[in-house]
């Protein structure tokens, strides 16, 4: 993979064929999830799986401006013109995982949360 840029010691890669990009820092990605009951993030949105690596949302996330995360701003970093659920960004968090781990947001009431294998506890 070519890195796309670089700051404060995270890398901005490209994650596939469809130039997703995600933010890395010591051999994790960021990931947005919205813990908040009332409204989620991914699970409003699961088809827009960009929204959940974004690089400029990770950015504005850390920074304390989810106030500022439209659905314009969202519909702009997409490139789409579809509709865009933007109600969980007030609650909007970052869960670091590590490179390559498979994960899950799971929803109840609007609040997510991840879950990866590792959290599985029961065996058949």
């Amino acid at each position: 993979m070519n890195i796309l840029n670089m700051q404060n010691n995270a890398m901005t890669k490209p994650l596939n064929q469809n130039k997703m990009e995600k933010v890395i820092r010591e051999n994790k990605v960021a990931v947005l999830y919205s813990p908040g009951f009332g409204s989620g993030w991914y699970t409003w949105n699961s088809d827009s799986e960009e929204l959940i690596f974004n690089p400029t949302l990770v950015e504005m996330v850390e920074q304390g401006r989810r106030e500022e995360i439209t659905e314009e701003l969202c519909k702009e970093l997409l490139g789409k013109a579809d509709y865009v659920c933007t109600l969980g960004a007030r609650d909007l968090s970052i869960a670091w995982i590590p490179v390559g781990t498979k994960f899950t947001i799971q929803e109840y009431d609007g609040s997510e949360s991840i879950m990866t294998v590792e959290d599985l506890e029961l065996t058949a």
